[in-house]
C-alpha cells in the first residue's frame, strides 16, 4: 500500500507500508517448509465454526467444529496441501421435515504458490497458508440438496401432514383429479361385440 506523505521541507513523498497478514485458526505456518522440496509435514488441527457454512435444508452451524487431516508438501512451486475434513451438519429432512445431522466428510488437495502467478489460484502470505476458502467451499458443495432422514423415508401424509413413517399400517388415499371428476358419473361401456362375428368374419363364411 502507497500512501503520500508530506516531509519538513512541504514536498510531497510516496511512503511504503505494508498491510499485516491476518493470521486466524485457519491459517498455518509452513515456513520449515518453504523451498526445501521433498519435505513434508502432517498436522490434525480441530477448527472453529465461526460462521454457519450452508444456506440449503442442511448447513454447519457456528459453534460447530471442523476436524481436519492436513498433509503439507514442499514442492519447487509452492506448498502442496491434502486436507481431509469431517464434521456435521444439522437440518432437516426434505421428505418428512424431522430434525437430522448427518455426518459431513469432503477431502481436497491444492497447491500455495511461492509467487504471484495466472496458474495458481491460491499463495503463500507471510509463511502462512489461508485454508478458510478452500474449507468453506468444499464443506458447502458436500451438502446434499435434498437431505433425507433414511433413503426410503415415506415422506409425509398430502391430507393430514403426518409423518408415514410413523404409521405403517397407513395408506393414504388417493385424491382424484378434479378435472376428471365429471366422467365418474358415466357408466362403463360395456364390449357388446363378444361373441358376435365382425363383417369381415361373416364374408369369409
Amino acid at each position: 500500500m502507497v500512501a503520500l506523505v508530506g516531509n519538513p521541507s512541504g514536498e510531497r513523498v510516496e511512503s511504503l507500508s505494508v498491510t499485516k497478514f491476518r493470521t486466524t485458526p485457519y491459517t498455518i505456518n509452513v515456513y520449515d517448509l518453504m523451498h526445501r522440496p521433498g519435505e513434508m509435514r502432517e498436522q490434525t488441527v480441530t477448527l472453529p465454526v465461526v460462521d454457519h457454512m450452508g444456506e440449503g435444508l442442511v448447513s454447519v452451524p457456528a459453534g460447530a467444529t471442523i476436524d481436519a487431516d492436513l498433509r503439507f508438501e514442499s514442492m519447487h512451486e509452492g506448498i502442496l496441501v491434502t486436507a481431509e475434513l469431517a464434521t456435521t451438519a444439522s437440518g432437516v429432512c426434505g421428505r418428512c421435515l424431522i430434525d437430522i445431522a448427518p455426518p459431513v466428510q469432503v477431502d481436497f488437495q491444492e497447491l500455495f504458490a511461492y509467487s504471484s502467478d495466472e496458474a495458481f489460484d491460491f499463495e503463500v502470505h507471510d509463511d502462512h497458508v489461508d485454508l478458510e476458502p478452500l474449507i468453506r467451499d468444499a464443506v458447502v458443495l458436500s451438502l446434499p440438496f435434498q437431505p433425507v432422514c433414511r433413503p426410503d423415508c415415506p415422506g409425509l401424509d398430502p391430507e393430514t401432514g403426518e409423518r408415514l413413517a410413523d404409521q405403517p399400517e397407513h395408506k393414504p388415499r388417493e385424491i382424484a383429479d378434479p378435472r376428471w371428476s365429471a366422467l365418474a358419473n358415466f357408466p362403463a361401456s360395456e364390449d357388446t361385440s363378444a361373441g358376435h362375428p365382425s363383417p369381415a368374419d361373416r364374408e369369409e363364411r
